[in-house]
C-alpha cells in the first residue's frame, strides 16, 4: 500500500514538474518579446505610437470589425448546428463529425487555396460574379470574414455540442410532459442551461477569427485596404521592422489572453484552449 502511494505521488509531481515547465517555455517567450523591445529603447510610450500610427491602427480597427461580423455568423449558424449533432441522430452523422472537424486538423493555408479554386472554377465565378453585383467583391471586408468564419466556426460548433451533451435530458422531458411545446423546452430549459458553454464557444472561436493568417494571404492578399493585425504583422517583418512587429504580436497576445480569462471563467471545469 506505501509503494503504491509513493508511485501515485512520483507520477503527481512528474507531471505537475512537466506542466511547470511548459508555462514556463511560454512565459520565457513572452518575456524575451518584451525584453527585445526593452533593448531597443522601446518604452510603452514608444509602443502606443506605433500601436496609433495610421496603418496600423487601421488594420487593428479592420481586424475588430471583421470578427466581430464573423463573430455574429458564427454563433447564428454554430448553435443550431451544434444542436442538431447533439440531438439528432441520422444516416452519415459519423461523417459530418468528420468535416465539421476539416478545418481543424487541415493546415489553414487549404482553406485558402480552395476559395481560390472555388472560385477560379465556372460555378465559382459565377458566385463571385454576384456577390461582385451585390456590393461584396471578394478582395474586401467580406472575403477577410469568409476566412475567418470557415476557420473558426468548427470550434463554436464542438462547443456548441459539448454544451447541449451536458444538459440533462431529463430536465427536458419532465418540460415536455407539463406541456411545453419544443420551442419552449429549447429557449426556457436546453439554452440557459448550456449559455456559459455557448458563450465561452463564441470567444474562442472570435479569439481564433481574429488571428487568422494563413487564408488571408493566400485568398486575399496583403493590399492596403485588407491588412489585418496578423498579415500587418508579417509585413512589418518583411521589411526589418521587428520592434512594430513584436507590438503587434503582444497585442494579439493580449486579446488571446483576455478571451481565454473570460472562457476559463464562464466554465472554468472544462478546458477549451
Amino acid at each position: 500500500m506505501v509503494d503504491k502511494f509513493k508511485e501515485r505521488d512520483w507520477a503527481k509531481r512528474t507531471a505537475l514538474t512537466m506542466l511547470i515547465l511548459f508555462c514556463a517555455c511560454i512565459v520565457i517567450l513572452l518575456a524575451a518579446d518584451l525584453s527585445y523591445l526593452t533593448s531597443k529603447d522601446i518604452s510603452l510610450g514608444k509602443a502606443y505610437e506605433i500601436i496609433v500610427s495610421f496603418d496600423i491602427l487601421a488594420a487593428l480597427k479592420l481586424s475588430l470589425k471583421t470578427s466581430f461580423i464573423s463573430l455574429i455568423l458564427i454563433t447564428a449558424t454554430a448553435v443550431p448546428m451544434g444542436f442538431a449533432l447533439s440531438r439528432c441522430h441520422f444516416r452519415g452523422k459519423s461523417i459530418v463529425n468528420v468535416i465539421v472537424d476539416v478545418p481543424l486538423v487541415l493546415p489553414p493555408v487549404v482553406t485558402g487555396l480552395s476559395l481560390l479554386a472555388f472560385f477560379g472554377s465556372p460555378s465559382g465565378s459565377v458566385v463571385k460574379e454576384l456577390l461582385e453585383r451585390l456590393g461584396l467583391p471578394l478582395i474586401s471586408a467580406f472575403g477577410i470574414v469568409l476566412c475567418q468564419y470557415l476557420i473558426a466556426v468548427p470550434y463554436s460548433i464542438r462547443s456548441a455540442k459539448a454544451s447541449f451533451d451536458s444538459v440533462d435530458t431529463k430536465l427536458e422531458d419532465v418540460a415536455r410532459t407539463l406541456g411545453a411545446s419544443p420551442l419552449q423546452v429549447f429557449y426556457k430549459i436546453t439554452l440557459p442551461l448550456a449559455r456559459n458553454g455557448l458563450v465561452a464557444g463564441a470567444v474562442m472561436s472570435w479569439a481564433r477569427a481574429i488571428g487568422v493568417f494563413g487564408p488571408l494571404m493566400v485568398f486575399i492578399g496583403t493590399g492596403p485596404r485588407v491588412q489585418v493585425m496578423p498579415t500587418k504583422m508579417w509585413l512589418e517583418l518583411s521589411i526589418g521592422n521587428i520592434e512594430a512587429s513584436l507590438v503587434i504580436a503582444l497585442v494579439t497576445v493580449f486579446i488571446a489572453c483576455s478571451a481565454l480569462l473570460i472562457v476559463h471563467k464562464l466554465v472554468p471545469s472544462r478546458n477549451w484552449s
